[in-house]
Protein backbone atom coordinates (compact mmCIF):
# COMPACT_ATOMS: atom_id res chain seq x y z
CA UNK A 1 0.00 0.00 0.00
CA UNK A 2 1.61 3.52 -0.87
CA UNK A 3 1.77 6.10 1.62
CA UNK A 4 -0.11 9.33 1.07
CA UNK A 5 2.20 12.33 0.61
CA UNK A 6 -0.36 14.38 2.22
CA UNK A 7 -0.56 12.61 5.34
CA UNK A 8 3.23 12.62 5.62
CA UNK A 9 3.23 16.02 5.61
CA UNK A 10 0.88 16.01 7.77
CA UNK A 11 -2.09 17.10 5.71
CA UNK A 12 -5.53 15.08 5.96
CA UNK A 13 -9.36 15.24 4.22
CA UNK A 14 -12.15 14.90 6.77
CA UNK A 15 -15.83 13.55 6.16
CA UNK A 16 -16.80 16.55 4.18
CA UNK A 17 -13.64 16.77 2.02
CA UNK A 18 -12.08 19.32 3.76
CA UNK A 19 -8.45 19.58 4.10
CA UNK A 20 -7.18 19.69 7.61
CA UNK A 21 -3.53 19.81 9.55
CA UNK A 22 -4.73 17.54 12.35
CA UNK A 23 -5.32 13.79 11.89
CA UNK A 24 -9.13 13.00 11.98
CA UNK A 25 -8.88 11.23 15.28
CA UNK A 26 -7.01 13.89 17.12
CA UNK A 27 -9.52 16.44 15.48
CA UNK A 28 -12.34 14.45 16.92
CA UNK A 29 -10.75 14.17 20.49
CA UNK A 30 -9.99 18.08 20.33
CA UNK A 31 -13.89 18.72 19.50
CA UNK A 32 -14.71 15.56 22.07
CA UNK A 33 -12.32 17.76 24.61
CA UNK A 34 -14.20 21.10 23.49
CA UNK A 35 -17.39 19.78 24.21
CA UNK A 36 -16.44 18.67 27.75
CA UNK A 37 -15.26 21.57 28.17
CA UNK A 38 -17.99 23.75 27.37
CA UNK A 39 -19.99 21.15 29.65
CA UNK A 40 -17.52 22.04 32.62
CA UNK A 41 -18.03 25.86 31.69
CA UNK A 42 -21.49 25.39 32.12
CA UNK A 43 -21.78 23.37 34.80
CA UNK A 44 -18.71 25.82 36.74
CA UNK A 45 -21.74 29.04 36.13
CA UNK A 46 -24.12 26.56 37.48
CA UNK A 47 -22.63 25.86 40.50
CA UNK A 48 -20.94 29.71 40.98
CA UNK A 49 -25.14 30.98 40.72
CA UNK A 50 -25.34 28.14 43.48
CA UNK A 51 -22.70 29.18 45.38
CA UNK A 52 -23.89 32.86 45.29
CA UNK A 53 -27.32 31.98 46.60
CA UNK A 54 -25.84 30.00 49.49
CA UNK A 55 -23.45 32.77 50.08
CA UNK A 56 -26.30 35.62 49.62
CA UNK A 57 -28.09 33.56 52.42
CA UNK A 58 -25.56 33.20 54.79
CA UNK A 59 -25.23 36.74 54.51
CA UNK A 60 -28.63 37.23 55.04
CA UNK A 61 -28.75 34.84 58.85
CA UNK A 62 -25.46 36.76 59.27
CA UNK A 63 -27.10 39.81 59.38
CA UNK A 64 -30.10 38.51 61.38
CA UNK A 65 -27.93 36.82 64.00
CA UNK A 66 -26.47 40.11 64.45
CA UNK A 67 -29.10 41.67 64.47
CA UNK A 68 -30.88 39.47 66.98
CA UNK A 69 -27.14 39.76 68.95
CA UNK A 70 -27.44 43.13 68.77
CA UNK A 71 -31.04 43.27 70.70
CA UNK A 72 -30.29 40.62 73.07
CA UNK A 73 -27.58 43.17 74.25
CA UNK A 74 -29.76 45.62 74.37
CA UNK A 75 -32.24 44.00 76.49
CA UNK A 76 -29.26 42.75 78.66
CA UNK A 77 -28.03 46.32 79.38
CA UNK A 78 -31.96 47.53 79.62
CA UNK A 79 -31.98 45.10 82.22
CA UNK A 80 -28.60 46.02 84.02
CA UNK A 81 -29.79 48.86 84.27
CA UNK A 82 -33.73 48.48 85.40
CA UNK A 83 -31.75 46.53 88.29
CA UNK A 84 -29.59 49.15 89.24
CA UNK A 85 -32.23 51.80 89.68
CA UNK A 86 -34.07 49.39 91.62
CA UNK A 87 -31.19 49.04 93.77
CA UNK A 88 -30.75 53.22 93.49
CA UNK A 89 -34.24 53.55 94.60
CA UNK A 90 -34.21 50.71 97.54
CA UNK A 91 -31.34 52.19 98.97
CA UNK A 92 -33.00 56.19 98.96
CA UNK A 93 -36.46 54.33 100.37
CA UNK A 94 -34.41 53.01 103.24
CA UNK A 95 -32.55 56.54 104.14
CA UNK A 96 -36.04 57.97 103.70
CA UNK A 97 -37.17 55.44 106.01
CA UNK A 98 -34.13 56.09 108.49
CA UNK A 99 -34.81 59.80 108.26
CA UNK A 100 -39.04 59.21 109.06
CA UNK A 101 -37.87 57.18 112.04
CA UNK A 102 -34.91 59.43 113.67
CA UNK A 103 -38.56 62.22 112.90
CA UNK A 104 -40.41 60.03 114.59
CA UNK A 105 -38.23 59.36 117.65
CA UNK A 106 -37.89 63.46 118.18
CA UNK A 107 -42.03 63.31 117.64
CA UNK A 108 -41.93 60.68 120.92
CA UNK A 109 -39.49 62.71 122.61
CA UNK A 110 -40.98 65.62 122.48
CA UNK A 111 -44.68 64.29 123.19
CA UNK A 112 -43.55 62.83 126.06
CA UNK A 113 -41.77 66.56 127.30
CA UNK A 114 -45.20 68.08 126.17
CA UNK A 115 -47.07 65.71 127.93
CA UNK A 116 -44.63 65.83 131.07
CA UNK A 117 -45.25 69.65 130.76
CA UNK A 118 -49.16 69.41 130.75
CA UNK A 119 -48.94 66.67 133.52
CA UNK A 120 -46.86 69.87 135.79
CA UNK A 121 -49.15 72.42 134.50
CA UNK A 122 -52.62 70.07 135.41
CA UNK A 123 -50.81 69.61 138.92
CA UNK A 124 -50.34 73.20 139.22
CA UNK A 125 -53.72 74.06 138.26
CA UNK A 126 -55.15 71.36 140.56
CA UNK A 127 -53.06 72.41 143.25
CA UNK A 128 -54.16 76.41 142.48
CA UNK A 129 -57.40 75.32 142.16
CA UNK A 130 -57.44 73.50 145.73
CA UNK A 131 -55.70 76.73 147.43
CA UNK A 132 -58.69 79.09 146.87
Amino acid sequence: MAKDPLAEAGLHFDALNKLRVLEPEVGQKTTELKEECKDFVDKMGQFQKIVGGLIELVDELAKEAETEKMKAIGARNLLKSVAKQREAQQQQLQALLAEKMMQLERYRIEYEALSKVEAEQNEFIDQFILQK
